[in-house]
Parts: structure tokens; sequence; C-alpha cells
């Protein structure tokens, strides 16, 4: 992921920071609790395509 794009990427929902997690190939919102997908190589926005972070998820740092 580019560093330069993800600096400047916002949550949709609440416009907070999002952290990649490179293992996953998402990018997480931990205050809403939700994990976009990146698919082939373009994050995927939408509300509707995030998953749910677990309660694990949510407090790891």
């Amino acid at each position: 992921m580019d560093k330069k794009l993800l600096n400047i990427l916002a949550c949709p929902i609440c416009k907070g920071e999002l952290k990649h997690d490179a293992q996953k190939n998402e990018l997480i919102c931990k205050f809403d609790g939700l994990a976009f997908p990146i698919r082939d190589d373009i994050p995927v926005m939408l509300e509707q395509e995030a998953r749910t972070l677990s309660t694990d998820e949510r407090l790891e740092k």
C-alpha cells in the first residue's frame, strides 16, 4: 500500500485515521470497528463491503 495514499485516506464513516494491515490486506478503523478490504491494490471504502472487527481485533494496538 502506497504510504502517500494511506496518509490521505480516511474512514468514510467517521473520517478518522485508518491503519494498514498488510497481513490481511485491509484498512482498519478502530473507532468504528471496521476493516475495509484492499482488492487489486485498490481500497474498497464502502461500508457494506467492510467487515466488523472481532473484540480481540478491536483491543489490539
